[in-house]
């Protein structure tokens, strides 16, 4: 197929199944409800070495939280349930319990039950209260800046996809930077999905497996433009660069909703743009 004069190669994206849920934190202001969130889910690109995969999916509007003040929505992803229900409370308690004015709410219903304020409330040393309003329940934990408020539990979803991806090949470095900019910024308007790596793209590209013992993944020589002449290349001659964006998603469909946007936001910019 060629868009614009962008040819684009049908391949292997390598998506596998995750557990994934959304959490809410809010804030007094923007600005310490994305701290919290940054913080949330800073070192989370991906599972090989952070054992979970998160990032902010957008900022809401007042009206859009439940205590009415701004906020973020986060997605977190692990490869199992089991591993989601350790990082989650882990991460809140560490980031979000800590930061200024924050709470955390769920963001997401049904499916299997996660520990949140049932987990964090032990901070307390026994001075937390439970509440509940139309049948869900809150901790409020004392701080000394006032207290946090969190749900107990949040919801959750094995239908979770991770890993699909797609390349951008350019004939240079800005050229491919440029791309992948504005790739991510068409990915970020798709709810439900997220790009774990930093800014939504990835530089080092990777294959399964090493010479090395011990590394389960390394360097994807097929598509390093240093490389050529030395390993088997799957770069055109015209290539110099090459940038990758990873996407997870709450389903099968919020991934395929996400690549199509960012693969059509770089056919736009087109061949003439070194794509």
């Amino acid at each position: 197929m060629i868009i614009n004069g962008v040819e684009i190669r049908d391949s292997f994206a390598e998506a596998f199944p995750m557990a994934g849920t959304r959490l809410i934190i809010t804030a007094d202001t923007p600005r310490w409800a994305h701290t919290a969130a940054a913080s949330l889910t800073g070192f989370a690109t991906s599972v090989i070495g952070c054992g979970c995969e998160a990032a902010i999916e957008r900022e809401l509007a007042p009206a859009e939280t439940p205590d009415g003040r701004p906020g973020y929505a986060v997605l977190i992803f692990a490869m199992s349930l089991k591993d989601l229900k350790k990082v989650v409370p882990l991460r809140a308690g560490q980031c979000v319990l800590t930061s200024p004015t924050s709470a955390c709410y769920s963001g997401l219903e049904g499916g299997a039950a996660i520990a949140l304020g049932r987990a964090l409330r032990y901070f307390g040393d026994g001075h937390q209260i439970a509440k509940s309003i139309d049948g869900r329940r809150f901790w409020r934990v004392p701080v000394m800046e006032g207290e946090f408020v969190c749900d107990e539990v949040v919801g959750s979803t094995t239908a979770a996809v991770g890993g699909g991806n797609f390349l951008i090949l350019a004939r240079s470095r800005p050229a491919a930077l440029a791309a992948a900019e504005a790739a991510v910024e068409a990915m970020a308007r798709v709810p439900g999905a997220i790009m774990p790596f930093p800014g939504g793209v990835v530089r080092s590209g990777s294959k399964v497996g090493a010479k090395y013992a011990g590394m389960i993944a390394s360097t994807n020589d097929a598509y390093c433009p240093t490389l050529r002449g030395v390993s088997h290349s799957a770069l055109p001659p015209e290539v110099s660069s090459v940038l990758e964006i990873v996407i997870d998603g709450l389903s099968e469909q919020d991934v395929a909703a996400s690549m199509q946007a960012g693969i059509a936001a770089v056919c736009a910019l087109g061949a003439a743009a070194g794509v």
